[in-house]
């Protein structure tokens, strides 16, 4: 079961760019709900709630319950606009779901087992991590978190497609519909140039 991740926000009545600026300096992030057959509703919510669930990877990629003046609304975060060099958050786009209505959404890889992976163990071999993250459609109940992408069984010359990632039930990756050219590589494992030198030097020694 996905973890159940509360944001609480409240109605915003005032709106605009002046508005918006005395929010913010009293520690508020406008932000706005869209979707889901409903008129859009302006919010506001707390800067240090943000700020901490920003750091999180669920933030991006997971529905959340945006408690809305005691009235919960399942969205997933469809913009965040930060300051340019200022630790900010300035406004916020959220997307209402609908529990039988498909969505899309980029989701998160876990690399696991590469260290021990056949690979992972041979000297001057470079495993590269070409995507980390992915976009998957599915209905929101089956949203995963993150992916697992287990390296266990990885060896030298390999690579590892978005086709052969091992998707949980109800979730697929609209891409690969558009052909096999979209079949992008996720992992590759390859002999640095300076490993197969040394490779070569000790063969002819040999």
């Amino acid at each position: 079961m996905a973890t159940q991740h509360i944001i609480k926000a409240n109605i915003r009545k005032d709106e605009g760019k002046g508005a918006s600026r005395r929010l913010r300096r009293t520690g508020q992030v406008p932000a706005v709900v869209y979707g889901g057959h409903a008129d859009p509703v302006s919010i506001d919510i707390f800067h240090n709630t943000i700020w901490l669930a920003q750091e999180h990877e669920w933030f991006y990629a997971s529905i959340l319950d945006l408690d809305i003046d005691g009235s919960i609304q399942k969205v997933i975060l469809r913009d965040m606009q930060r300051h340019p060099y200022k630790p900010l958050v300035l406004h916020l786009d959220f997307l209402r779901v609908s529990a039988d209505e498909l969505i899309r959404v980029r989701v998160p890889l876990h690399f696991i087992n590469q260290d021990t992976s056949p690979a992972g163990k041979i000297a001057g071999v470079v495993i590269t991590h070409e995507v980390n993250e992915v976009e998957v459609s599915c209905l929101p109940g089956n949203l995963p978190e993150h992916i697992e992408v287990d390296l266990a069984a990885l060896k030298e010359g390999d690579t590892l497609h978005m086709s052969e990632l091992r998707l949980p039930n109800g979730v697929e990756i609209p891409e690969l519909k558009l052909g096999k050219e979209h079949d992008h590589a996720v992992v590759i494992a390859r002999m640095s140039k300076a490993g197969a030198s040394e490779g070569a030097s000790e063969a002819e020694k040999k």
